[in-house]
């Protein structure tokens, strides 16, 4: 649904809307909101909603804690397990200092400006987020266990996949809300599962990425579970990945792609921290599928970059080093500055590396760049690169790295 802000008002007027979640990210990508009533609407979008930021963590002190939040009209959907009398709407916000200042912290604005920056050089960037998550059972109290919900494997089928009818309440509700999953899956840890989403443009497909987290532990908790995206959740089974695909449009040959990955390769290094922003991101990297290396192939899985099989209009490149507690606002926005400096420089693309790297011996893997072994050596990369000084913030840069 795309609303303008006197449509908006009219909507939550027609339609019986009496709490709207103001919603936005922390600078690690935890999604925070404030409810007002729906008679406090209208002041929002002239004036803004107040909150103190000191109680955010990287957001401010108490020496200077107020920021206001805006909403985005056309961010509006409804909450579809809200009840249906007394109806709940949400919208993502902007957010800026009582001045107006945009607040540098902010990086759903980050994400605006890496777009905006993209198409004065006339490109523009399109983002499929492919996120795993386990189901773990609930203990007598409610409260998370580390018991899988199944032990079914890769692609299973009920009765053994347990996760089937959660996967389907968690597309049906994410349908109702405007989101179109492609598709979805057991994953091959137990109790893992997997929902891929459509193309979208980045800011819309951040926002996804937000609500279908959400959505997912939402509807895990209405089914007595507790959904985990943590990146290692289990120390024996495969982590959780947040697969990255990125295309280009327009994308005239493969050269347009072609720089666009050499970009991406030159940088990863610098952006690991922020692809994995937590200790447990390194305990997945080199395991199960998750790259070590700084790499790309074309089916190859083994690669920190791979080019699936597809007719050419969907040709893309999937980035498959991240997890899903990364920032997907801060990761879109530094995956575009990356490609467009690939495209800026004509970077070349290395050599394809077309053997499985987990298995391969010493010597053939001495020949290949390493990605950041933990998140200290990932925030020494990111604090020493030219790059992330110009695309980050400092603040959000000491946020990350000094914990």
């Amino acid at each position: 649904m795309q609303f303008s802000k006197d449509e908006v008002l009219q909507f939550v007027q027609e339609e019986d809307i009496k709490f709207i979640r103001l919603a936005f990210c922390d600078v690690l990508g935890k999604q925070k909101n404030i409810s007002i009533l729906s008679d406090e609407l209208e002041r929002a979008f002239r004036y803004g909603i107040a909150f103190d930021a000191s109680a955010i963590a990287g957001f401010g002190d108490e020496a200077r804690s107020d920021l206001l939040l805006w909403p985005e009209p056309d961010t509006l959907t409804l909450l579809p397990w809200r009840p249906e009398q007394g109806r709940v709407v949400r919208m993502f916000t902007r957010i800026t200092y009582p001045d107006g200042t945009p607040f540098e912290c902010d990086t759903r604005s980050l994400l605006k400006q890496a777009m905006a920056d993209a198409a004065r050089q006339g490109y523009s960037f399109f983002f499929g987020a492919e996120q795993e998550f386990y189901l773990f059972r609930l203990d007598e109290n409610g409260r998370p266990t580390k018991e899988p919900y199944d032990d079914a494997g890769y692609m299973d089928i009920a009765p053994e996949d347990k996760g089937e009818n959660v996967r389907r309440e968690i597309c049906l509700t994410l349908e109702q809300m405007g989101i179109r999953p492609e598709s979805s899956h057991h994953e091959q840890g137990p109790g893992q599962n997997e929902i891929d989403f459509r193309y979208a443009d980045a800011l819309t497909a951040a926002d996804q990425a937000m609500t279908f987290q959400t959505v997912v532990k939402t509807v895990a908790h209405r089914n007595g579970l507790f959904a985990d995206f943590s990146a290692k959740p289990l120390p024996h089974a495969p982590g959780n990945g947040f697969h990255i695909n990125l295309s280009v449009q327009p994308c005239a040959d493969d050269s347009v792609l072609q720089n666009v990955m050499a970009g991406v390769l030159a940088h990863a290094q610098d952006m690991t921290a922020f692809l994995n922003p937590t200790e447990s991101s390194y305990q997945r990297l080199g395991k199960n599928k998750a790259p070590a290396y700084i790499s790309w192939s074309g089916e190859n899985r083994s690669q920190l970059i791979r080019v699936p099989a597809a007719a050419d209009e969907y040709r893309r490149m999937e980035l498959r080093s991240a997890d899903p507690t990364a920032n997907p606002y801060l990761a879109f926005a530094l995956i575009i500055y990356a490609a467009l400096n690939g495209l800026e420089k004509n970077l070349p693309l290395p050599a394809p590396s077309d053997v499985n790297l987990f298995k391969e011996n010493a010597q053939t893997l001495a020949q290949y760049q390493k990605l950041p072994a933990s998140l200290a050596s990932a925030c020494t990369a990111a604090a020493t690169s030219e790059f992330i000084r110009a695309h980050v913030p400092a603040r959000v840069l000491d946020i990350y790295c000094n914990r």
